[in-house]
């Protein structure tokens, strides 16, 4: 335990704390909400707030590219290929029953199970860990980058390929439900006992 940990306790927290856990409520609403709503593109757009949030949470931490990472690549690009899958695949604008299961307790289950087992697991790693937030800042961008695009270049590749191969099969989708509609048939106009006169007339 260094200085930053001796400096203030639990029961004085800084500006920067309370700032940190008020953010990560406002992250943890648009969350719960991203994942309960029955309106497809509202959900798109509540996760826009919750990635948004976590990035702010990395900057709180002082981890700067981190947080310019999580602007540019899931902010900007995960958010957008979501509308753009939405709107390839025609999705409703509205309330979508398809949105809603009835594995709801299931799923908070899993959830609150996945949920329980990251905390202890971070809590348990990091207990001992402090950060002086008024120090250096202990992410910054030449020391992250290097790390990152040394140690961690084929999971990025990975996720690209991924993101790609969603855009296809959107497009793909989106062209087989064209395909499949079939196109009206013009109605045969009746005959008329004008024209069959005629018609027999003719031939005689």
């Amino acid at each position: 335990m260094n200085l930053a940990a001796e400096a203030h306790g639990f029961l004085s927290p800084t500006g920067v704390e309370i700032a940190f856990v008020l953010v990560g409520l406002v992250t943890f609403g648009a969350a719960l909400v991203t994942v309960t709503t029955r309106q497809l593109v509202h959900a798109a757009l509540w996760l826009v707030v919750c990635l948004g949030g976590l990035a702010v949470e990395y900057l709180l931490l002082t981890a700067e590219f981190i947080a310019w990472v999580q602007v540019l690549i899931y902010v900007g690009s995960v958010v957008v290929l979501l509308l753009f899958g939405l709107m390839l695949t025609r999705a409703p604008i509205g309330r979508s029953p398809d949105a809603d299961s009835d594995n709801r307790w299931a799923a908070l289950a899993v959830a609150v199970a996945a949920a329980a087992a990251l905390v202890w697991v971070v809590v348990d790693a990091f207990r001992t860990t402090w950060i002086d937030l008024d120090g250096p800042a202990a992410g910054a961008t030449d020391v992250t980058g290097a790390s990152l695009f040394q140690h961690w270049v084929l999971p990025f590749e990975a996720l690209s390929v991924l993101l790609l191969a969603a855009l296809v099969g959107a497009i793909v989708l989106s062209r087989k439900s064209a395909t499949a509609t079939p196109t009206p048939s013009t109605p045969s106009t009746p005959s008329t006992p004008s024209a069959e006169r005629h018609g027999t007339e003719g031939t005689r």
